[in-house]
C-alpha cells in the first residue's frame, strides 16, 4: 500500500513538472498583444543572466576582439537568433484542392521592436502564416514587410518591443582567412540554434541561381566554409566580434564546405529606412549591371576598369531616362564611390522614390554625370 502511494506521489509530480514545461516552452502570442521580451524572461527563474548583462560582459573582456571564444561569440549572438516557419497555399485550378507547402528557416533580429532580417526564399512570396521562435521557445505571429528575390533578403516584422538585436557589423571590413560562425535552423526546429565555425573563404564571389522566376545572378557574396544546410537560410554568419556580417543563404550541393552569405551592409540601409519611417519601397533605376570580374568573364576583356558595368537597361526606368545607356560604367552614385554591384544597390537602397539622385559613369573614357529620378519597379 505504501508502494501504491509513493507511486502515485510520483506520477503527479510528474504532472505538475510537465505542466510547468508545457507552461513555460509552448507560449504563443498574437499579432494583437504586443510581447516584452524582457518581462517574459523574468519568468524564467533559472536564467541568471539577462541578455543586457551578457552583452556588456562581453564587451568588457580584456581584448574581447582578439581573445574572445567561440562559446562567448554564440552566447552574445544565439538570443538574437529565431527560427521561421512559414506556410504557404496555393491552389492551381478551382477544382483542385488547396496545397499547402510547410518551410523552415532562421532569421535574427536587427531591432528591440521586432524587426527581423531573413531570405526572400524563407518569408517571400505572400506566406499564408509566419510563426517566429525565439530562443527561449516563445513564438510569434509574423509578417512580410519587404522583400527582394533578387538579394534574396526579407524583412519580417512581430509586435514585439525589448527583443535582444544583435549587433550589425562592416562586411567591406572582412578578411579571407578569418573566422566566421554560422547559426541556424539546419533540416528542421528540431535542430533550432545549431552552430558551425569555419572561415571566411573567398569574397565578392558571384553565383548563378536557378529560381521559380528564372535565373538570378546573385553577386557580391562572401564565401565561407562553415557548414550552411537546409534551413540555416536567414541565419547571421558571426565575426569573432559577436557581429552579424552576414546572412546565409546558399550551398553548393556537389561539394563540401562551399557555402554563401550576403553581406550585412546591403541590408542596413533597408533597415534604417524600417526603424525610423516604419515601411520601405525597393527604388529602382532599372539596370542590369555587373562587377569587373563578371564583365570581363563576359566580354572576354581583361582591360576593364573599376566600376558596374551596364549591360542591359529598362528603357522605362530612370537611368535610361537620365542618359545612362547600356556599355556604360557606373562609379559613383549620389557621394558613394561604386566598385561592385553591392556598393550601387547600397548607395540606391540608402535613398526613397522620389528622391533625385545624381550618377557618374564612364563612356568612351570621358567621365559624365547626370541625375535620375528614383521610380518604384513597374509592374511586369
Amino acid at each position: 500500500m505504501k508502494g501504491i502511494r509513493i507511486a502515485a506521489l510520483i506520477a503527479a509530480l510528474s504532472g505538475i513538472l510537465w505542466l510547468i514545461s508545457a507552461c513555460t516552452w509552448d507560449w504563443y502570442a498574437s499579432p494583437e498583444e504586443k510581447y516584452d521580451y524582457e518581462e517574459r524572461q523574468k519568468e524564467f527563474s533559472q536564467q541568471k543572466i539577462t541578455q543586457q548583462q551578457l552583452t556588456t560582459d562581453f564587451s568588457q573582456q580584456k581584448g574581447a576582439a582578439d581573445t574572445a571564444s567561440i562559446p562567448q561569440v554564440v552566447k552574445k549572438v544565439i538570443p538574437s537568433v529565431v527560427g521561421i516557419s512559414t506556410v504557404h497555399t496555393s491552389r492551381t485550378t478551382l477544382l483542385d484542392g488547396a496545397e499547402v507547402i510547410e518551410g523552415v528557416g532562421a532569421g535574427v533580429i536587427v531591432h528591440p521592436t521586432g524587426y527581423i532580417l531573413t531570405n526572400d526564399h524563407v518569408a517571400g512570396d505572400n506566406p499564408t502564416r509566419i510563426t517566429v521562435i525565439l530562443q527561449n521557445g516563445d513564438e510569434l505571429e509574423g509578417r512580410t514587410l519587404w522583400s527582394d528575390p533578387t538579394l534574396d533578403l526579407a524583412i519580417v516584422k512581430v509586435e514585439a518591443e525589448n527583443l535582444p538585436a544583435a549587433t550589425l557589423g562592416d562586411s567591406d571590413q572582412l578578411e579571407v582567412g578569418e573566422t566566421a560562425i554560422a547559426i541556424g535552423t539546419p533540416l528542421g526546429l528540431q535542430f533550432q540554434h545549431t552552430v558551425t565555425a569555419g572561415i571566411i573563404s573567398a569574397l565578392n564571389r558571384t553565383v548563378q541561381v536557378p529560381t521559380e522566376r528564372g535565373q538570378n545572378f546573385m553577386e557580391d557574396l562572401i564565401q565561407t566554409d562553415a557548414s550552411i544546410n537546409p534551413g540555416n537560410s536567414g541565419g547571421p554568419l558571426v565575426n569573432m566580434k559577436g557581429e552579424v556580417v552576414g546572412i546565409n543563404t546558399i550551398k553548393v550541393t556537389s561539394a563540401e564546405g562551399i557555402g554563401f552569405a550576403i553581406p550585412i551592409n546591403v541590408a542596413k540601409p533597408v533597415i534604417e529606412h524600417f526603424v525610423n519611417e516604419g515601411s520601405f519601397v525597393t527604388p529602382y533605376i532599372g539596370i542590369v549591371g555587373f562587377d569587373r570580374e563578371m564583365a570581363r568573364y563576359l566580354k572576354q576583356d581583361n582591360n576593364i576598369q573599376e566600376g558596374v558595368y551596364v549591360m542591359d537597361i529598362d528603357e522605362r526606368g530612370p537611368a535610361y531616362k537620365a542618359g545612362v545607356r547600356v556599355d556604360d560604367i557606373i562609379i559613383r552614385v549620389g557621394n558613394k564611390k561604386v566598385t561592385k554591384m553591392l556598393d550601387l544597390r547600397s548607395a540606391i537602397y540608402s535613398y526613397k522614390v522620389g528622391d533625385k539622385v545624381s550618377i557618374e559613369f564612364i563612356r568612351g573614357g570621358k567621365r559624365q554625370t547626370v541625375t535620375m529620378v528614383l521610380h518604384s519597379k513597374p509592374e511586369i
